[in-house]
Parts: C-alpha cells; structure tokens; sequence
C-alpha cells in the first residue's frame, strides 16, 4: 500500500508543478520521514504493524505538504518576483519556518494523548502515534535544512569552476 501511495502523491506534484524535477525534490521528504518513524517504533519497542502504516501514510501527507509549502513560495519568490536564486531560497526558507514548525508542531501535540494512553486499545493508538511524531521529527529536519540546499543546486547555473 505504501509504494502505491507514494506513487500517487508524486503523480499528484507532477501534475500540479509541471516539473518532475521539483515533484522529485518534495518526494524526498518521504525517505527521511520513513526513517525517523521507523527509528521512533526500533526506540520504543513497538512493531511495524497495521496502524504504524497508516501513521506513515498520514506521515507521508504531512511531509509532503510542508515540502510543498517551501518548494512554491520558492518558485514564487525566484519565478514571478525574479529573485536571484540564494536570495529566494534563504528569504523562502526564513518566511516559511513557522508554517513548517507549526503544521509539525500542531500534529505532534495532538498526537501526544495517543502517545500516553494506557487504556484498552492503546496498544493500536501508540504505534501510530509513534511512526507519526517520529518521522515528523526527521521529516520537519529535512524540509528545514536539506531541502533549501537541493533546490538551490538544482536550479544554479552549471560552472566549471
């Protein structure tokens, strides 16, 4: 079900950003998103189960959707105000900080009361919380740090030196 999902979401940025180049650089959010939701279940005891898969799926969404928000105001800033490249990327990626953190911050922190239920049933929430907060942790880091460089290297100019 994963791979078809993530099949779907890079069919979707395709269509909606016309370039394969850029729907490929929001995907990128997935794998790092993974990892961290997988290192949270490893750290916690937990096996990837049923509800830990619909926590990457929703995980997935939330990744996507902040790699989004970055990569547009980036082509905003570069394509239609005609910013130079560097300038875009580090006014693009101080202006959107707080919608990133916040979309992050509002999903971990409601997730928080599945993360600490100990009733019944809790043991179907928490899997899904911890693949969701986990891989938020990392996802949110990439979309941050990682993904402002890549753009800008992938939209410099070739140099020879």
């Amino acid at each position: 079900m994963i791979p078809i999902t993530v099949l779907l979401i890079f069919g979707m940025l395709f269509a909606s950003s016309g370039s394969a180049k850029e729907a490929l650089l929001i995907i990128l959010n997935i794998p790092l998103a993974l990892v961290g939701g997988l290192l949270a279940l490893l750290a916690t005891g937990l096996s990837l189960s049923v509800p830990a898969s619909v926590g990457f799926i929703a995980l997935f969404g939330i990744a996507v959707e902040n790699g989004l928000v970055l990569i547009t105001y980036f082509d905003q800033l570069h394509g239609q105000e005609g910013l130079p490249i560097r300038e875009a990327v580090e006014r693009g990626a101080a202006l959107r900080l707080p919608p990133v953190l916040m979309a992050a911050a509002t999903t971990s922190l409601g997730l928080i009361p599945l993360l600490l239920a100990t009733g019944p049933g809790s043991e179907v929430q928490r899997p899904l919380a911890v693949a969701v907060v986990g891989g938020l942790m990392t996802s949110t880091a990439l979309t941050l740090l990682v993904l402002p460089v890549l753009y800008r290297w992938m939209h410099s100019e070739p140099t020879l030196f």
